[in-house]
């Protein structure tokens, strides 16, 4: 594989905690960042191991009042080995760190292939002792329960012994984000440690109010090539569990160490005393050797199912978010009750809480690992009783979905948020984006058009997309003044607009994304309910007390929803974000860009100059763009078409050209929505957006975020930009349907696909030229409608179709 590593050259703490983040390792249940075994959590490091999702509840005080928040916790840390010095003649020396001052070259390397970090720091002590330390981490992708740790002491110029001591640490809170530290973050508690057998140590521990049990023992020996006269010692206290090794060590014969983790839930399934399971798992691990070879080995699966060919700089970026997107969501993950966690397994910003990211996530899985995506949508539909139940609260119908979801599906959006340039905590609206409801369905639609699974869409599908429609349907009100229904106090994508200018309650009216996506829902509500086998169909009305003239209002609101538009400068008519965004102020951006340089989080700015971003027409991100994001330019002109208005190309481009000017990027997916709409709109101003994203996290742009954690979403956006957003794919009426977009500095890709039962499909697109060649099988051929013109491709064949070229 091209461009198979990803390194980092000399010691900057102050970009540590970046690469920890962009170094972590896991397996899609568990994940652990690339934090330096010898170092203690501080301002520099922040060692984090994360389950997926595995919550806890605390209650903390913020600004005089009582605040529930529930976290993905941070777990025992796994990682501590350190080590020091100890010279025949001599006491040992100070434990040695990349901080200390015996530092003299450090090195950071992801093999992403491999799926392993390689760590190697070289020192000189005070007595002119020159060590070279390699570490070899892992986090085991064909046995989920596994990590491993393998060091190497290179002595240069002495001899000796280097003394080890490697731990398992349950003395971890979750404090790996500054704005949250003011909140409870103890989640763990009865910390238990023990010692099983010579170099096997556990720790035991639950959660304080999830009450999930968590296990892990390491078992801790020297490589056999150095093995030390005795077996390694225990030091046992209430919240930490060591193995002590002394090593022999002289030039040109280094010493090694191997540390095999296994972690164990109660969650897990077929597991009844976590520990009890952990101990033996660890005690059965091979040795490094073999847990690397057949780690390894899953990962060349893992690969080839998402073979992706794209050259230069923008390929090895695109290959670092495939590796972080299938370390946080792989086939491991089919058999877990998780969501997609917005920042990943990679740290605690967003409390690792299930936003509306598979939007950009499940597009890319869909076509790679269905049973990935078919077990997040699963994930929804359990928690469907609490959507219902959110809805009633309300007086409506239906699933209202929450907009911050986590173990049980409840609105686990924060009641306050801390604005860090001011300091104050202010009132959060943003649970009023209410359309994460028509994201699920979209969801749902675009697995099972892409899958052909008509058994999830006939049962748990149905039932999802019915009780959404329903929802949408029961809060469109009737504005007898202009015959039209109008969905009041939403908030849209954008999320800076929270309320109007002054206005004594939160929300905006008629926000075009949230009108025109709940339009669509209605509209595939009522074709499945058209299209389902009757029995099916009845066996759902009667589950969901479905009245007969619900239906008939779907209709109705289907056509007849607001879409708001207003005048631009030039007197000409654009879409309008929400109802009233046209009458809101201008903002000086060039005097704001002068003043502060950095405005992406402009609300911030506004709030701390004690004004409001409500005032302006500034968006975070693309809201009313979305719309061309979600969909190909002749569905939303139809659906548009559909609500009585005409969306020309004129209309759409002048739409696109008035928000890009009035827009912050606050947001990582504002440059991947923008690429992929100006891809089609302005080709040649496209490719800035599509950097913007493909470094969003490298870069880490926001200044701080990505050291939080990664911004999911954008990275399995970029890997869909380039598999449908620059091929025009998408997955309907039976056949896979190509509008070929190339950029120039995109014009040569590939990519691997899994379509219905064909496993590796090969889709090549070269300037002028675009190839589909489909694996030997006993399937049915593809049909593939490209440019108007239908054709089959049959299995063991590759046909070439004339496609746009760049310019």
């Amino acid at each position: 594989m091209p461009h198979s590593t990803w390194e980092y050259h000399g010691w900057d703490p102050e970009q540590e905690r970046l690469r920890e983040a962009l170094c972590t390792l896991g397996n899609g249940r568990f994940a652990t960042r690339g934090a330096a075994p010898e170092t203690d959590p501080g301002p520099v490091h922040y060692p984090g191991t994360y389950a997926a999702g595995l919550y806890n509840r605390l209650v903390s005080t913020v600004a005089g009042r009582q605040v529930e928040n529930e976290d993905l916790v941070n777990l025992p840390n796994w990682l501590p080995l350190r080590y020091r010095i100890r010279g025949p003649d001599a006491p040992p020396g100070d434990w040695l760190t990349p901080d200390g001052p015996e530092l003299r070259d450090h090195r950071m390397v992801i093999d992403l292939e491999a799926g392993t970090l390689t760590r190697r720091t070289r020192y000189t002590d005070a007595h002119g002792r020159g060590l070279l330390v390699e570490h070899r981490m892992l986090v085991h992708m064909g046995d989920p329960w596994l990590a491993a740790l393998s060091t190497t002491f290179s002595a240069d110029g002495w001899s000796g012994t280097v003394e080890v001591e490697s731990a398992l640490d349950g003395r971890i809170t979750n404090a790996g984000v500054q704005r949250y530290r003011d909140l409870n973050g103890h989640h763990l508690t009865q910390v238990q440690t023990g010692a099983d057998r010579p170099g096997v140590v556990w720790l035991h521990c639950r959660t304080t109010t999830s009450d999930v049990h968590i296990a892990l023992a390491a078992r801790t020996c020297a490589a056999p090539a150095s093995q030390p006269p005795e077996p390694p010692d225990a030091a046992l206290t209430d919240r930490r569990a060591a193995s002590l090794l002394a090593l022999p060590v002289a030039p040109g014969r280094p010493a090694a160490v191997e540390k095999t983790v296994a972690l164990f839930t109660s969650r897990d399934r077929a597991v009844a005393d976590p520990l009890q399971a952990a101990i033996d798992r660890v005690r059965e691990a091979p040795d490094f050797a073999e847990l690397l070879a057949t780690h390894r080995t899953a990962w060349r699966h893992l690969w080839r199912r998402a073979d992706l060919d794209v050259p230069g700089e923008a390929g090895r970026i695109l290959r670092l978010h495939l590796f972080h997107v299938l370390q946080t969501l792989s086939p491991h993950t089919a058999d877990l009750d998780v969501g997609v966690p917005a920042r990943g397994l990679h740290g605690e910003a967003y409390r690792g809480h299930v936003f509306w990211d598979e939007l950009f996530v499940l597009p890319y899985l869909n076509l790679h690992f269905p049973d990935v995506s078919r077990a997040l949508l699963t994930y929804r539909h359990r928690r469907l009783p609490q959507a219902c139940r959110a809805a009633r609260a309300t007086g409506r119908r239906g699933a209202m979905y929450p907009w911050q979801s986590g173990s049980d599906g409840r609105e686990e959006t924060q009641q306050l948020h801390l604005n860090p340039r001011s300091g104050r905590w202010l009132p959060d609206h943003s649970h009023l984006q209410h359309h994460v409801g028509s994201a699920v369905a979209y969801d749902i639609w675009q697995y099972c058009q892409a899958s052909g699974d008509t058994d999830f869409l006939h049962t748990a599908g149905a039932e999802m997309l019915l009780q959404i429609a329903r929802f949408w349907a029961d809060s469109a009100v009737l504005d007898p003044g202009t015959g039209r229904y109008r969905l009041l106090g939403v908030v849209g994508p954008d999320e800076y607009h929270e309320a109007y200018p002054g206005a004594d309650r939160p929300g905006l009216d008629d926000n075009a994304y949230t009108n025109v996506t709940a339009a669509w829902v209605l509209c595939r509500a009522l074709e499945l309910l058209r299209t389902l086998p009757p029995v099916r169909r009845d066996e759902l009305m009667d589950r969901t007390v479905l009245d007969p003239a619900e239906p008939l209002l779907w209709e109705d609101v289907s056509r007849r929803l607001t879409i708001p538009f207003h005048r631009d400068s030039a007197g000409a008519w654009v879409v309008s974000q929400f109802d009233g965004y046209g009458r809101l102020r201008e903002l000086d951006w060039d005097g704001y860009r002068a003043r502060y340089g950095d405005i992406r989080r402009l609300d911030r700015i506004l709030e701390a100059e004690d004004d409001t971003v409500n005032r302006y027409q500034a968006s975070k991100q693309a809201d009313a763009l979305m719309l061309g994001y979600l969909f190909s330019p002749a569905e939303l002109a139809g659906l548009f078409r559909r609500l009585g208005h005409e969306l020309d190309d004129d209309t759409w481009n002048r739409t696109v050209d008035h928000y890009l000017r009035r827009t912050s990027h606050g947001s990582t997916l504002s440059g991947l929505v923008h690429g992929w709409v100006l891809a089609r709109a302005r080709r040649t101003d496209a490719w800035r957006y599509c950097q913007e994203a493909l470094v969003g996290d490298v870069a880490d742009i926001q200044g701080g975020t990505t050291a939080e954690g990664i911004h999911l979403g954008a990275m399995a956006g970029t890997l869909d930009l380039v598999q449908r957003g620059l091929t025009g794919l998408e997955t309907r009426e039976d056949a896979l349907w190509l509008d070929p977009v190339p950029l120039p500095p995109l014009s040569r890709f590939g990519f691997r696909l899994r379509y219905r039962g064909h496993w590796g499909v090969r889709v090549r697109v070269d300037p002028g030229t675009l190839r589909i060649s489909v694996p030997a099988s006993a399937e049915q051929p593809i049909r593939v409608e490209l440019g108007g013109r239908p054709a089959l491709v049959h299995p063991g064949e590759e046909r070439s179709f004339t496609a746009p070229t760049a310019h």
